[in-house]
């Protein structure tokens, strides 16, 4: 019966904080600094998320194949390359580093 009790709780949380997005006045929303907080946010999360998955295994950091896939990511990028370039790159490192170190 506890799981209920956590879902009840995560569906009252949500629809709360949905409701108190809606309740921040108009003009709060216009001043220049919460347009560029608000901007900027998703960006720093998606950062988060993804040092997050490359480099952390639990609580211990980890220097793995992820890590060398999300690096040949980055120099892909940084040369321009097409966003598909960039995916196969990722891949292809991630996956021979494992298969080499399997």
């Amino acid at each position: 019966m506890n799981i209920w009790i956590a879902i009840g709780a995560t569906v009252v949380g949500c629809y709360l904080v949905k409701l108190a997005g809606l309740l921040v006045p108009a003009g709060t929303l216009e001043r220049p600094r919460v347009r560029r907080t608000a901007a900027l946010l998703p960006v720093a999360l998606l950062a988060a998320l993804t040092a997050q998955q490359a480099f952390a295994d639990g609580r211990v950091l980890v220097l793995d194949a992820k890590a060398a896939g999300l690096a040949a990511a980055a120099v892909a990028l940084l040369l321009r390359a097409p966003f598909l370039v960039v995916i196969v790159a990722a891949v292809a490192v991630t996956a021979g580093l494992r298969a080499l170190t399997g």
